[in-house]
C-alpha cells in the first residue's frame, strides 16, 4: 500500500522517535511504499489563521504553502500517525495538521444546499495510530479517550466506506522500563509489517 506516515514529536532523541523507527522499519519490511512527514522538522505552521477559516469553504482557495501536504494526503491509501499523546489528545501541531489539511475540497465538500459532508478521501483505507501515554489505559478510559475519538471516528469518516482503523498505544510509558519500551517496539514493527 501507498503509505504516508505523518511524525509529531519535537525531539529526534525522543522514544517517539524509537516509535516511528520501528513503524517503518515494519512498514519496509510489508513491502508498503512510504513518504513520511515529520511536522516538527518541516516547521509546519499548524495555526488555522482568520484568513484560513474565511477561505475554508471557497472552492478555489489558494492553498500553496500546504500543497505538499495535500498532495502526500490525496495519494495514500494508509496513513499511519506516529505521536505522543499529550493532554488526552494530539499535540497542538498535529492537530493543527488536521485543522489545515483535512479541509474543504481536500478530505470533504459540503455541496450546496445540503446539509451533509461528501468525504473526499475514498482513496485510505486504513489508518493507524501508534502512540504513548504517560498515564495508564484506565485513567484514559476516565478522561473519554478524545484524542483516539478524533483519529478512529472523525477522521475516518472522510475516507473509504470500508477503512478499517487500528490503535497501537503503550500507557504508562513515563514509568516503562526498558524490557516495556523494547516489547512495545517490537510489537509496532510486527503490526506494520502485517
Amino acid at each position: 500500500m501507498k503509505t504516508l506516515v505523518v511524525y509529531c514529536h519535537p525531539s529526534r532523541e525522543s522514544f517517539v522517535a524509537a516509535v516511528l523507527d520501528a513503524a517503518l522499519e515494519g512498514l519496509r519490511e510489508g513491502g508498503h511504499e512510504v513518504r513520511v512527514t515529520d511536522l516538527y522538522a518541516d516547521g509546519f505552521d499548524p495555526v488555522f489563521s482568520a484568513g484560513d477559516h474565511a477561505k475554508h469553504l471557497a472552492e478555489d482557495a489558494d492553498r500553496t504553502d500546504i500543497a505538499r501536504y495535500i498532495d502526500d494526503l490525496r495519494w495514500c491509501e494508509s496513513l499511519v500517525l506516529v505521536y505522543p499523546t499529550w493532554w488526552a489528545g494530539q499535540p497542538a501541531m498535529l492537530k493543527g495538521w488536521i485543522d489545515r489539511v483535512w479541509v474543504n475540497d481536500v478530505a470533504w465538500k459540503l455541496p450546496s444546499g445540503k446539509r451533509r459532508l461528501r468525504p473526499l478521501l475514498r482513496s485510505i483505507h486504513r489508518i493507524t495510530v501508534v502512540t504513548t501515554h504517560g498515564s495508564s489505559k484506565f485513567i484514559n478510559a476516565l478522561e473519554g479517550e478524545g484524542g483516539k475519538r478524533t483519529m478512529t471516528r472523525a477522521l475516518r469518516v472522510l475516507c473509504s466506506r470500508r477503512c478499517r482503523t487500528q490503535w497501537i498505544a503503550m500507557y504508562t510509558v513515563d514509568t516503562s522500563t526498558e524490557l516495556q519500551r523494547a516489547q512495545f517496539l517490537h510489537r509496532v514493527r510486527l503490526r506494520l509489517a502485517a
